[in-house]
């Protein structure tokens, strides 16, 4: 048994409502907007995602990136896991991303992780996305209990809880 439905099919356009911006699957060939992105905002990434995930390191190449990017592309294809970008209309720069993953943790259908560039903290982009990205999942993904990680559970106790079996 997978973690979705047979018959899923993963949104591939999703607005941001009051913004210029959407989201859509990440591609490898988005490496050369994701790593500045990244690494633009890698010290705050860091604290947010580094004791769990490690990432993103401080030596992280962009072909490593690049390679991240293609095993998230192909991931996604194989709706493993997902992990959507967040552009501008225009798609010349990338702000932000989603990931959207089987659990690892006991405890839910599925876990749900997303940030911003510095630039856009605190702002008026980022409060749309934050208000979006739970709707959005409610919506259009197939999950009982989704799991928010870094916001209905922090992300120390996510790693305290046991692993999903």
């Amino acid at each position: 048994m997978t973690w979705l439905p047979d018959d899923f099919v993963h949104p591939v356009h999703v607005p941001v409502p009051g913004t210029a911006f959407h989201l859509r699957p990440i591609r490898e060939e988005d490496a050369v907007r994701d790593y500045p992105a990244v690494m633009g905002s890698r010290e705050r990434l860091w604290e947010i995602f580094g004791p769990a995930w490690s990432w993103p390191r401080e030596t992280m190449t962009y072909e490593e990136n690049r390679a991240d990017l293609l095993r998230h592309e192909k991931e996604i294809a194989a709706h493993q896991s997902f992990n959507y970008a967040l552009l501008d209309e225009g798609e010349t720069a990338l702000f932000g991303c989603v990931y959207i993953d089987p659990p690892e943790r006991a405890g839910s259908d599925g876990e749900v992780a997303w940030w911003v560039v510095d630039d856009l903290v605190g702002g008026e982009v980022e409060r749309a996305f934050d208000a979006l990205v739970p709707q959005w999942i409610a919506a259009d993904w197939p999950f009982q209990q989704p799991r928010y990680l870094g916001r209905d559970i922090t992300w120390q106790d996510w790693l305290a809880l046991p692993r999903a079996s």
